[in-house]
């Protein structure tokens, strides 16, 4: 809690020096007051606040004055889904986390969670191209609204549709069948010798 906290109040602090600052995050549920005040907070300094949260979410995103610049989409497709992924601009430096918990009570203060760093630049390509999927998801991608209900998101005029768990299914078999065809191995089958 106290990290995740540290690390929502930097990106308010910095929106309130005047620098560019923004949060994306992906969880299954955002339950925990102390976390969402923060939010609302740093979304009031300008934060831009970009959460796909699949399940429960608390927290109301469009309240004019309190969550203007927070979006919260939740997908809910084919696969079940149980990434959580924090993303924070820091100035440029970014940040990305991979954790075990969600931001609710029960899992920042009664369990023993891991929230850990993606420190490659490859490892933290790959993971911010797969939270970016999921909040650009237009077919099966539902928009919280400020009353509390979904809305379906559909492709706007000219858009193509982007269901993002068939398009990082697809990439990552395709990357497969690149890591394949490079081997270069090629298997025969064993046949009876002939008499």
């Amino acid at each position: 809690r106290d990290r995740v906290l540290r690390l929502v109040n930097r990106e308010r602090q910095r929106a309130e020096a005047g620098a560019p600052a923004e949060i994306r995050a992906k969880m299954n549920s955002l339950v925990d007051e102390e976390i969402i005040r923060a939010l609302y907070d740093a979304g009031k300094a300008g934060v831009k606040i970009r959460l796909a949260v699949r399940g429960i979410c608390c927290l109301r995103p469009g309240l004019k004055g309190t969550s203007d610049s927070i979006e919260v989409v939740s997908v809910v497709d084919r696969f079940l889904e149980h990434s959580r992924i924090f993303h924070f601009r820091n100035g440029g430096d970014e940040e990305v986390y991979l954790s075990s918990a969600d931001w609710m009570p029960r899992n920042l203060d009664k369990r023993i969670e891991l929230l850990f760093p993606v420190e490659s630049p490859e490892g933290r390509q790959k993971v911010l191209a797969a939270l970016e999927a999921i909040l650009q998801d237009n077919v099966k991608g539902r928009r919280l609204q400020a009353d509390g209900s979904y809305r379906r998101r559909r492709p706007a005029k000219g858009e193509e549709p982007y269901r993002s768990q068939i398009e990082l299914y697809q990439e990552t078999k395709r990357a497969l069948d690149r890591q394949r065809a490079g081997t270069g191995v090629t298997l025969e089958p064993l046949r009876a010798p002939s008499e």
